[in-house]
C-alpha cells in the first residue's frame, strides 16, 4: 500500500517537465550534504523503465522502499532555522510555496509540481519558510535507505 502511494505520488506530482518527441523528461531536486559538510541541491532526472505488457504506455521509475508517508501542514509565516532532515524522504507538495534555503545562500521554492528528496542528514543543514498567504502542505515519505 505504501509502494503505491508513492508511485501515485510521484506519477502525478510532475515536476520540471521538458517534452520531447517520445516522453518527457522528469527531474527532482536532491538536497544533501557535500563533502565539505554544507547543504546543496543538485538537480537529478529521473530515469524511467518500460512496464512488461505496456510497451510504450506506461513506464515507471526505479521503486523506492518507504518506511512510512503521512501529510504535513505548516500555517503561513512558518519559519524553522538551521536544520537537517531527520532521515532521507521524499517531499511531494500538494499545496501552497515554502521556500528552502542553503549555507552558499541559494534558495528554492517548494511547490505543487516538484517532487524533493530531502537528504542532508548531517553538517549545517538549511533553512524552510512557508511563503505565501496559505498552508503548506506536502506528503512526506521517509525512506527505509
Amino acid at each position: 500500500m505504501r509502494n503505491c502511494c508513492l508511485i501515485l505520488a510521484l506519477l502525478f506530482v510532475t515536476t520540471e517537465l521538458s517534452i520531447s518527441q517520445e516522453h518527457p523528461r522528469m527531474t527532482i531536486t536532491r538536497l544533501y550534504t557535500g563533502s565539505d559538510g554544507l547543504s546543496h541541491f543538485e538537480r537529478k532526472e529521473v530515469e524511467f523503465s518500460p512496464v512488461a505488457g505496456e510497451p510504450g504506455k506506461i513506464t515507471q521509475a526505479e521503486p523506492a522502499s518507504p518506511k512510512k508517508s503521512y501529510l504535513v501542514r505548516c500555517a503561513p509565516g512558518f519559519f524553522s532555522d538551521w536544520h537537517n532532515a531527520d532521515v532521507r524522504r521524499y517531499i511531494v507538495p500538494i499545496r501552497g510555496q515554502a521556500e528552502i534555503v542553503v549555507t552558499n545562500g541559494e534558495k528554492l521554492v517548494v511547490q505543487p509540481g516538484y517532487v524533493f528528496l530531502a537528504e542532508d542528514l548531517t553538517g549545517k543543514g538549511h533553512t524552510f519558510r512557508v511563503i505565501g498567504d496559505s498552508d503548506w502542505v506536502a506528503m512526506f515519505v521517509d525512506l527505509n535507505r
